[in-house]
């Protein structure tokens, strides 16, 4: 897990880690951006520095294929068959937290949340 938003394209035509602009590059990033700045330590784009000490994401978001490359996954499929826009949105470093720890997890993403909806 990470704590970041994570937008298209997920895999490049080589296959490597490398930024991959969609047609509507633009779009995905007021997305994903609307979602992270609402959430502080998502925004400032280190958040599992314990687990991943390298790993930075500039203000909260990343282009898939940057990150690293996921060739046929569902959010690429889906906005190039159906014009379906996602974005895949990694709420924490830990995969699995414990049930004690939601109500944390909900008050560090409501306002993301519902920023997100306002984007419709």
């Amino acid at each position: 897990g990470s704590l970041v938003v994570n937008y298209p394209f997920d895999d490049d035509e080589q296959g490597v880690a490398i930024y991959s602009k969609c047609p509507d590059d633009a779009v995905f990033q007021q997305l994903a951006l609307s979602y992270s700045k609402e959430n502080t330590k998502m925004y400032q784009g280190s958040p599992c520095k314990d687990m991943y000490p390298n790993e930075y994401f500039p203000h909260g978001i990343t282009n898939g294929a940057q990150w690293y490359n996921v060739p046929g996954g569902m959010q690429d499929w889906n906005y190039l068959n159906t014009n379906c826009f996602e974005v895949t949105i990694e709420l924490g470093c830990v995969k699995y937290p414990k049930a004690e720890e939601l109500p944390k997890y909900w008050e560090q993403n409501r306002r993301s949340l519902l920023q997100f909806m306002k984007q419709v």
